[in-house]
């Protein structure tokens, strides 16, 4: 048998926070660098993997396949189509910057009701996130996917509600209570829609007789699997529910400005740029894998609601005071566009979806990243306390602006390339859905400089006067951020090459073409 690569790029992480969790309370410092190392050797493993995957080979790669529970047909099954090694890969990448980021978020502070800041926890919290959010992008049985897909609130609620961000404003016991809201409400609204997709899961292996999706999609393709249509549509909607909740899609949306705004910087990072592209992947691998016909039936309504989604997060983010809340509600805007690109069922509009979520991840984290390294120095997320701040430390300024401009999508950064081709995806078979869509780049145009202008332009003012510039470590974390969001901006097409062939195979799932361009309409 092969070396399992995907269970290894999974299990080390895994293995690294129980270690970490372990080291004794006084070494601190050890289990940060340990974090670390284990952070930067999954990411070798992640890398690998990127390179023996041929994404002109078969669609499912590295595959492993062992009995579970044979009782239920349930087997631990993992494999990556192109999607989801560009994920995998994501994921990996971004968590060295994360723990570097937050070398000093979970150290202890003095202050009676902030006592409790367990270094070892924050950190072993980060990798078991890392660990189940790799197995969620790598499984192809959905009870596997399930669990992980599950499983993962737990660190998640304990890295809101237990170390959440200390520019607060307010008292500590204020603090406390804020931080509990945001943790207790982001697991709520996820174990809803983590049950309503369990009764799907069920009615799924009622239906099929197992859980294997490459075994469900052969069934469908010869025909031996025949689903009544009300079934098919009531068993997407709750794989969808749960997917919309994650991702966030509106109306679904209320817990992540919340979650953000009350959790460290590096941990807003895990949230929007690892854990939520979990609900969008899920939308192309089973919605549309599983479920073809449901996806057309649904695709009206859901691209309205990627359409509110895409209006209504800018327009909150244009109003915000609050520097981690506008980028919340950026993001809940960025994963309209998404949402909008995979379910126009154009292979530009899934190609795009599939290029956003990879490159809102590494936007956000270098936008997100430099304004906790600007709140960490001044104390404050309100946007009102800054001004001037490229006076004083240009180098934090000049980076801030070009994650913010990448935010916006501006030619020559890797996310315009992916906004591009959704709306030219969304105009090839809904031209009315773009039109309106593309407001959304008008908005954000608005938001981002305003945010900048604010915070960085003007009289310089006292409380920022003294502020110091990136650090060596800051500027780690900040750099090779920046250098991939132009280096994918000047030249996508690595990435492209990658997912092309898995978007032609979910196309084919929902036996869509792509619409051919109307010439007379045109002349």
């Amino acid at each position: 048998m092969s070396f399992p690569l995907l269970t290894a790029t999974a299990a080390l992480p895994a293995v690294g926070a129980i270690a970490t969790a372990a080291v004794p309370a006084a070494r601190r410092t050890a289990a940060k660098w340990l974090a670390l190392l284990v952070s930067l050797a999954t990411l070798a493993l992640a890398v690998t993997v990127l390179v023996r995957f041929d994404p002109d080979g078969s669609r499912y790669q590295l595959t492993e396949s062992r009995a579970w529970i044979a009782e239920f047909g349930v087997r631990y099954e993992l494999g990556v189509d192109g999607i989801g090694v560009a994920l995998l890969a994501l994921t990996a990448l971004l968590m060295p910057f994360i723990i570097l980021a937050g070398w000093h978020d979970a150290d202890p502070l003095e202050t009676k009701s902030s006592r409790w800041r367990p270094t070892q926890g924050f950190f072993a919290l980060i990798l078991a996130v890392e660990a189940m959010v790799i197995i969620s992008f790598a499984a192809t049985d959905v009870f596997l996917f399930y669990i992980f897909f599950e499983a993962m609130l737990i660190p998640m609620y304990f890295l809101i509600g237990g170390f959440g961000d200390r520019a607060h404003a307010g008292s500590d016991e204020n603090a406390s209570a804020q931080r509990s809201y945001a943790a207790v409400k982001f697991l709520l609204y996820n174990l809803v829609g983590g049950l309503i997709m369990l009764a799907a899961v069920i009615g799924l292996y009622v239906v099929a007789g197992n859980f294997s999706l490459q075994e469900i999609a052969e069934a469908r393709a010869n025909g031996t699997l025949d689903m009544a249509t009300s079934t098919e549509r009531w068993l997407f909607l709750g794989f969808f529910f749960a997917f919309a909740v994650k991702a966030p899609l509106w109306p679904l949306h209320t817990w992540l400005p919340n979650a953000m705004g009350e959790s460290t910087a590096p941990v807003a990072v895990l949230i929007t740029a690892v854990v939520d592209k979990v609900g969008t992947f899920a939308m192309l691998r089973f919605c549309l894998g599983l479920f073809p016909e449901a996806s057309k039936w649904a695709t009206p309504v859901i691209l309205v609601l990627a359409l509110i989604s895409i209006i209504y997060g800018a327009l909150l983010a244009v109003g915000q005071r609050d520097i981690k809340r506008l980028v919340a509600y950026a993001s809940i805007s960025h994963f309209g566009f998404i949402i909008l690109g995979i379910f126009a069922m154009t292979s530009q509009g899934q190609s795009g979806a599939t290029l956003y979520m990879v490159n809102h991840g590494i936007s956000t984290a270098a936008l997100m990243l430099v304004a906790g390294f600007l709140i960490s120095r001044r104390g404050s997320r309100l946007i009102a306390d800054y001004g001037g701040v490229q006076k004083v430390a240009p180098v934090l300024a000049g980076t801030f602006l070009i994650g913010g401009l990448a935010t916006l999508s501006l030619p020559g950064l890797a996310p315009f390339v992916s906004e591009f081709l959704v709306l030219v995806g969304a105009f090839a078979r809904y031209p009315v859905v773009g039109i309106i869509a593309t407001i959304g780049i008008v908005l954000a145009a608005l938001y981002t400089l305003v945010l900048y202008q604010r915070t960085m332009t003007g009289p310089v003012k006292p409380e920022v006067s003294a502020m110091p510039d990136l650090r060596v470590r800051e500027l780690v974390v900040v750099a090779p951020l920046i250098a991939l969001l132009i280096g994918l901006g000047v030249y996508p097409k690595p990435l492209t090459e990658l997912v092309n062939p898995a978007v032609k195979h979910t196309m084919s799932d929902v036996q869509q073409k792509d619409p051919k361009p109307d010439v007379e309409a045109a002349k």
